[in-house]
């Protein structure tokens, strides 16, 4: 059991951020949900808290109202494998929500992704500065990261 668990404060749509979070990583369930009571402070019967997982991830989420918005401060960071898994996320996560420069987007409830190749690090760390100069302006130059033109760049 991981000791430390994201937790999401959204705007009275938890449930709809878990169905589509589950529906676009194919590795995630919801673990349970708790109910607001006649205590409140939301509508007896709708969602206060759920838990959920995605990719061996757990997330707890709040249906917490428009008080608190997400900012880029903080994103969840997808490491992918190949250029189709950085297209198919990329295309799920943005739809509804804004798609930004570098790999990062924003989704529909404002949540922050960055969506990466797994060797992103190890090119931009290359020995040879000018190489790791060179995949660095490549990828300033994209919204979504393309693995072979990155890979080119530090050639």
């Amino acid at each position: 059991m991981s000791k430390i668990t994201p937790f999401l404060w959204f705007d009275n749509n938890v449930g709809e951020a878990i169905a589509f979070y589950t529906s676009v990583f194919k590795n995630s369930k919801l673990l349970y949900e708790v109910k607001y009571t006649d205590a409140g402070p939301g509508p007896k019967g709708t969602i206060m808290t759920a838990t959920f997982e995605l990719e061996g991830q757990k997330f707890m989420a709040l249906n917490g109202g428009p008080m608190f918005k997400f900012t880029e401060a903080v994103s969840f960071f997808i490491s992918c494998e190949s250029q189709d898994e950085i297209d198919y996320y990329w295309e799920q996560l943005s739809a509804g929500g804004q798609k930004s420069q570098c790999g990062w987007l924003k989704d529909q409830f404002g949540l922050s992704w960055q969506v990466v190749p797994y060797n992103l690090g190890e090119l931009l760390h290359n020995s040879d500065p000018k190489k790791a100069n060179n995949v660095m302006q490549a990828m300033l130059k994209m919204s979504k990261l393309d693995i072979a033109v990155l890979k080119k760049a530090g050639e």
